[in-house]
């Protein structure tokens, strides 16, 4: 079993903690404002907003050194809630394996909302975690994580499909702000 670190305490990094803990991984929960505490877990989650990001970077770049780091983060661009903020050629995830180039670095779990993971359910489906990365180790290995909960996990491709992925998910996020679909539901796939 994988021991998983989660910055971040809250609605995702709780539900990604659930999912762990279902599937008998053990996981610590690390408060953002804590880089004292380190990251001891083989897997680290970065359940946290992506303005918080640079900081949390800052402060635990050796701590996830050589680790498989998991980017959930969306930079949508909160004043306008209009577009993303990294370039178009770029993502978030993308920021993270620059800022710690000996890292794993997988995007997953920024297409769920916390709700999905939670319950395992969107609608009648069950929840499907898309994982891009560039280490099939690493994709394997949360995969894991994923399909020990109950929940399908999928190889979206490379660390480039990090920017899909965001477009998706903020996409998906204006449709919920705009009471299209509700934060409880969202994209399902199905085979």
């Amino acid at each position: 079993m994988a021991h998983i670190s989660i910055i971040g305490t809250g609605t995702m990094g709780q539900a990604i903690a659930g999912i762990a803990a279902k599937g008998g991984h053990t996981v610590e929960l690390l408060n953002t404002s804590t880089a004292a505490q380190p990251a001891t877990g083989e897997i680290v989650v970065l359940a946290v907003p992506y303005p918080a990001l640079a900081t949390v970077l800052g402060e635990r770049a050796g701590q996830l050194a050589g680790k498989v780091v998991v980017d959930l983060t969306n930079p949508v661009d909160f004043a306008t809630f209009d577009g993303l903020t990294v370039p178009a050629d770029s993502s978030a995830a993308a920021e993270v394996a620059a800022a710690v180039p000996t890292a794993r670095v997988v995007k997953a779990f920024n297409t769920n909302f916390g709700a999905t993971l939670a319950s395992g359910s969107i609608g009648e489906n069950t929840t499907t975690v898309l994982i891009a990365g560039d280490d099939p180790d690493a994709k394997a290995l949360l995969a894991g994580v994923v399909a020990a909960a109950g929940l399908k996990a999928v190889d979206a491709g490379s660390l480039k499909r990090a920017r899909e992925l965001e477009a998706l998910a903020f996409l998906q996020m204006t449709l919920a702000a705009g009471e299209k679909i509700s934060w409880t539901g969202g994209f399902a796939l199905t085979n």
